[in-house]
């Protein structure tokens, strides 16, 4: 079976951090509780294995959850690029298909630009919830590391 996925989706964020403070940010278990989760009220229970081929588990208690993101890291480029897969354990919530996470980090005047691409949904749907993910969470890292 095949299924057709939708555009990427694809958000920018600027962080008065260095990269490599962002870096630390996106891949250290104890920074990742305190932004990777929509609801920063939420108990969170990070799992890292920071190496290619290495996998990742983030669990988040919320309202209607649990809900447990995990996926596999394909490439680490410190403070640069990383890139891994993504997807839900939760039946309700499973894609089904492979979605991959890209985040590119560039130093700027006052600290760095971050560019994350999430790509492969199975719906437009799906896109438009991750999007609603997202967007809280980069803000809580803006914070986290700013």
């Amino acid at each position: 079976m095949t299924v057709e996925t939708t555009q990427a989706l694809s958000l920018t964020k600027s962080i008065a951090a260095t990269p490599e403070a962002v870096f630390e940010a996106l891949t250290s278990a104890e920074h990742m509780s305190r932004w990777c989760c929509p609801d920063p009220t939420a108990d969170v229970d990070i799992e890292v294995d920071l190496r290619v081929g290495g996998a990742f588990q983030i669990k988040m208690d919320v309202e209607g959850g649990p809900y447990t993101a995990h996926g596999v890291y394909r490439e680490i480029d410190p403070p640069r690029r990383l890139v891994y897969t993504w997807d839900w354990r939760e039946a309700d919530h499973r894609m089904d298909v492979e979605t991959v996470v890209t985040i590119e980090l560039s130093e700027v005047d006052g600290g760095t630009l971050m560019q994350l691409t999430h790509e492969g949904f199975p719906s437009v749907e799906a896109k438009a919830a991750h999007e609603e993910g997202w967007t809280p969470c980069l803000e809580h890292l803006a914070r986290v590391v700013g």
